[in-house]
């Protein structure tokens, strides 16, 4: 009798405790995060097991290529659709949706977090009148990447500091079409931040700028005409077929692939192309600053970080703070580098990461820091400007303006337009947006 009733008492107990914890589990907060599909952020994704252990938040990815990413997250912040939870965005949206009260203010981060430490270009570049609104995942400038047995083949020495003079005169010895090398990797995908990024830089190293200070747009200048006409040429020649439609991830799969003696994109790359599980010439890259032209006092370098952020109005502010202060804290690099090793820790958003003896012994991590310190966003261009960014321009009509302004660009790239057809028609969209804001 006494047996049963124990055996009662027991199964009772067991059967609480199983439906306390399916209780718990179905009330487990759960966040959803969009992000960008680059290699970082996917790595990103495989360690969110052990951020679900520590705290029993659950994470749902919404993975997008990133033009669409743009695209969803904008629409969704502008609408309120409350589809995330966090948004993976960058330096442009930061400052403007947080001045626009549209994303929480990261203020709520922990002492151990130390905000201090991360890299002072990062931080007022996600900031706006001096609140946090995105913490960086990764930072990055742009730098050349390049083949060192082709370029040694070809009785070539990179610069450390080279002009886009050199960067043809290279891609011409290093071009191998017979074998699908291509001399140079350059990004032409349509996209404000894909092709127009990279081009607007290029503009920036032949002293091109977007405005004059009176806010008229500059397409019409002989130094856009001497940038565009100079990149058309580069990469008509030197260039991969169809390089209207590469941006980031396509060219890195080139690169990886063993086709191409260059490629100047982002410096968060460099991780990726040396690393043998990706890339097939890991053991024979080298690096170097972004060109400019000769003579110019600027070089095609950028200042971006990918961050997140916390839209306004959502129903998972705690958990999603949680998962920023995880993600991007100094235990999630050594997570990375006690699994992958320190090449494959997010780069460019912590001083103390480049005061590490064990990153600095990474080949790529000085040359990465050099470029990012190179990028001055209050000062872009050779003449006076009215606006701040280097790749960008930072007032939100630009988003519009210069994905309509890649797409005239890209035509010509596909030769469906000519050179000074893009510039004329690019010159009219600009000016005609901005005197329909109210800039002119």
């Amino acid at each position: 009798m006494f047996f049963k009733a124990a055996l009662r008492t027991s199964t009772a107990l067991a059967l609480c405790v199983s439906a306390t914890a399916a209780f718990a589990e179905s009330h487990a907060p759960t966040i959803t995060i969009a992000t960008v599909n680059n290699g970082d952020m996917i790595r990103m994704q495989g360690y969110t097991d052990q951020f679900t252990e520590e705290t029993g938040i659950n994470v749902e990815w919404v993975t997008l290529e990133e033009n669409v990413l743009r695209q969803r997250v904008t629409t969704d912040i502008t609408t309120n659709g409350g589809q995330f939870d966090i948004m993976t965005i960058g330096m442009y949206e930061t400052p403007i949706w947080g001045a626009n009260g549209w994303l929480v203010p990261l203020d709520g981060l922990s002492e151990e977090y130390n905000v201090d430490d991360l890299l002072p270009a990062m931080r007022a570049g996600l900031s706006h009148d001096g609140t946090l609104y995105a913490a960086p995942f990764y930072g990055e400038s742009s730098m050349i990447m390049y083949r060192t047995d082709l370029m040694d083949a070809a009785g070539l020495e990179m610069p450390e500091a080279p002009t886009w003079q050199f960067i043809r005169e290279a891609a011409a010895a290093m071009d191998d079409p017979e074998n699908g090398v291509n001399g140079v990797c350059l990004r032409g995908k349509p996209g404000w931040g894909e092709g127009g990024a990279f081009i607007t830089v290029t503009g920036n190293s032949f002293g091109a700028r977007w405005f004059d200070e009176d806010w008229n747009a500059q397409f019409d200048q002989p130094e856009w005409a001497e940038a565009l006409n100079f990149y058309v040429s580069l990469m008509n020649d030197y260039g991969p077929d169809g390089y209207e439609n590469n941006g980031f991830t396509e060219n890195l799969n080139l690169f990886n692939q063993g086709l191409c003696g260059m490629w100047i994109d982002a410096t968060v790359a460099a991780s990726f192309v040396t690393n043998p599980e990706d890339s097939t010439v890991a053991d024979s890259v080298g690096f170097a600053l972004a060109p400019n032209s000769e003579g110019v006092d600027r070089r095609a370098n950028w200042l971006w970080a990918w961050a997140l952020a916390i839209p306004a109005g959502t129903q998972q502010e705690d958990a999603a703070m949680q998962f920023i202060e995880w993600a991007t804290s100094t235990d999630y690099i050594e997570l990375v580098a006690e699994n992958e090793g320190w090449a494959n820790v997010p780069p460019g958003a912590r001083t103390s990461l480049y005061e590490n003896p064990n990153y600095q012994d990474v080949p790529f991590a000085q040359m990465t820091l050099d470029s990012i310190l190179a990028a001055d966003p209050t000062n872009p261009t050779v003449d006076p400007v009215p606006y701040v960014g280097i790749q960008f321009v930072a007032i939100p009509e630009f988003a519009g303006i210069a994905t309509e302004v890649s797409q005239e660009f890209a035509a010509a790239y596909a030769g469906q337009i000519s050179v000074e057809e893009a510039l004329e028609n690019a010159q009219a969209i600009t000016n005609e947006a901005m005197e329909a804001a109210g800039y002119r």
